[in-house]
């Protein structure tokens, strides 16, 4: 049985909630967001494949969590190099970006060349609550993420997919498929048409007030995988 979704509407809800009813900040649900993340390109791509780990961030929450991922990933020992082109003014996320330029993370405006010096790709574009159309710098971007053999793991939703409907019918994301994907708390309904490695992360006590059937986590792991019906690997 496949495990049930939540939809953008809910996914929202529940984030407000955890900031109201459950005292959660915004840093701490970015931080375990961040660090599920982290964990996963740990599983997918270990040191010995390769160190260097291409993070590509978006203007909001979804890049907010690639900043923090990649301060993980600095501390597992990995080489996180970060495309951040369209950097929010917002306190916090310029503290998350001051954290790394303070360990000599380097900041790429060069895609395209970055791509062709990675050995794993974190897409921290777009999150759940992405709509409308790509907007510059960003269509090139995703058009590189679909076409590149370098494998990606997508943070919530492959951006440019509609967290509903899933993948575009037509511009740069037509045809993206990468090779894994994170549900942060639980699947959206766009995994129906996800053919990748699946996995959901970032603990949060909602499930059942949500109606959520989330597997459950074993000792300190952060995320858990999942296959294409949702059981447990």
């Amino acid at each position: 049985m496949a495990l049930r979704t939540l939809n953008a509407k809910n996914a929202a809800a529940l984030d407000k909630e955890l900031m109201s009813d459950g005292a959660f900040s915004v840093d701490q649900l970015m931080e375990l967001a961040g660090l599920a993340v982290s964990q996963v390109v740990y599983q997918l791509q270990p040191l010995q494949k390769g160190r260097r780990v291409l993070v590509a961030c978006g203007p909001g929450n979804n890049g907010g969590d690639g900043l923090v991922a990649a301060r993980h990933l600095w501390h597992y020992g990995y080489q996180p190099t970060m495309y951040y082109p369209k950097q929010s003014k917002n306190e916090l996320y310029q503290r998350l970006s001051k954290q790394l330029k303070d360990l000599d993370i380097p900041f790429t405006e060069d895609f395209d060349a970055a791509l062709k010096q990675t050995d794993h790709v974190v897409d921290s574009i777009f999150g759940f609550s992405f709509s409308g159309e790509v907007r510059e710098p960003f269509p090139k971007v995703i058009e590189a993420l679909r076409d590149t053999k370098v494998p990606v793991l997508a943070v919530d939703a492959p951006s440019s997919w509609n967290i509903e409907d899933g993948p575009p019918d037509s511009g740069p994301g037509k045809g993206f498929m990468p090779e894994a994907l994170i549900s942060l708390t639980a699947p959206k309904p766009l995994v129906q048409w996800f053919k990748g490695r699946h996995f959901i992360g970032g603990r949060k006590a909602v499930a059942e007030k949500y109606d959520l059937d989330v597997p459950p986590y074993q000792g300190i792991d952060q995320i858990v995988e999942v296959g294409t019906e949702g059981q447990r690997l």
